[in-house]
């Protein structure tokens, strides 16, 4: 992996050559690990003219959820925990007699970015922008690995959940039982906050789990996703509590179901985000969900949970292959409850078989 790390310093190092900046300086933790193979609390790595060195506020501990910091890096330490590792970092640029710095705008504090300037005065700083971002956007067969691992762990969790007794328990007592069954099939810790939403609440788009209970004739909508070695996924299923389905129950899941497999029959390579997001939520206007629906119906997955592209009405640009993006559209129908149905997926061009869907527990409409 040394050289994949390498490989991807050298791609960020041309970019900021091309702009005229000889080094660049990288704050936001998910693109240290990316750049640097692990991203210990607090650190920053700062790309120079001579060699790359991650900055440390202490000694890195190994934690696997860090990562661990790819051998062909230079490692600092601070003398003291208490400083900023970005400032330390622009002090050592002004050292090593760089001239221009790309930094993270986006990421910086106003603060942080005014204390930089304090210790090198002279040091020309340039807006490196999303670069890192964008670099990440597709991914690589490990990095795809990773997320295989991560949906196979979280497909283990759900399903264990669906062969309890679900009647009775809160929706907190639920997701931190979700939790705890991500991290004993392996997963660092969950990828986000696990959502599970009863009754009424089920649908909800971020739901925080509260202390309603589970009663017969509910919808229970859960999504939940596992964190591997950094890399996180998702899922969203829906199921109905300890009953036939009522009618509404069942047309409403059905017409969630479509719209979400128009949505990932849509992943192709070239395709426009917007026409992914278009796809799948033209089927849920039509019915007259339109104003219910969320602001998009898809994002991409990675080192971080939300990051582009954004399957929206409004987003531009195209899908490439080995992108990794979740199809997720959900209706919720206010006091009664709704459906949300979430699934992880890698973009392939059709001679390979099209969409590599990596979560596959059931989209059956469950009673449990």
């Amino acid at each position: 992996m040394s050289e994949v790390y390498g490989v991807r310093r050298g791609r960020l190092r041309d970019r900021c050559a091309a702009t005229g900046s000889a080094a660049a300086l990288i704050s936001r933790p998910a693109n240290v690990r990316y750049l640097a193979g692990g991203a210990p609390p607090g650190a920053v790595l700062l790309l120079g003219p001579a060699d790359d060195v991650l900055v440390c506020p202490r000694t890195p501990t190994g934690d696997p959820a860090d990562g661990r910091p790819d051998e062909g890096l230079r490692l600092v330490v601070m003398q003291t925990s208490a400083g900023d590792a970005a400032v330390a970092a622009a002090e050592l640029a002004r050292t090593e007699g760089v001239e221009s710095l790309a930094v993270e705008e986006h990421h910086l504090t106003v603060a942080r970015h005014r204390a930089l300037g304090s210790v090198a005065p002279r040091l020309r700083f340039a807006d490196l922008g999303l670069a890192v971002e964008q670099q990440r956007i597709v991914k690589d067969e490990d990095e795809i690995a990773c997320l295989r691992i991560a949906a196979e762990i979280t497909d283990q969790a759900l399903g264990e959940l669906l062969e309890s007794i679900l009647v009775g328990r809160t929706e907190r007592h639920l997701a931190l039982e979700l939790e705890r069954r991500l991290v004993d099939h392996g997963a660092d810790g969950p990828a986000f906050p696990t959502s599970v939403a009863t009754g009424p609440n089920s649908g909800r788009t971020g739901h925080r789990p509260g202390d309603r209970r589970v009663e017969e004739g509910d919808f229970l909508s859960v999504c939940l996703g596992a964190n591997y070695r950094g890399y996180r996924c998702e899922i969203g299923r829906t199921f109905v509590i300890g009953t036939t389905p009522a009618d509404w129950q069942i047309e409403l899941y059905e017409l969630v179901f479509a719209a979400q497999r128009a949505g990932r029959e849509a992943l192709l390579p070239g395709t426009a985000y917007r026409d992914v997001d278009h796809a799948a939520r033209q089927i849920l206007d039509v019915a007259g969900h339109g104003e219910e629906l969320p602001p998009r119906t898809g994002h991409g997955v990675g080192l971080e949970i939300d990051e582009d592209p954004q399957l929206a009405p409004a987003a531009m640009g195209k899908l490439d292959a080995c992108v990794p993006v979740t199809v997720e559209p959900g209706v919720h129908l206010p006091g009664r409850g709704g459906v949300r149905i979430d699934d992880t997926l890698v973009v392939r061009q059709e001679a390979d078989g099209g969409p590599e869907l990596l979560t596959i527990t059931t989209k059956e409409l469950l009673a449990l």
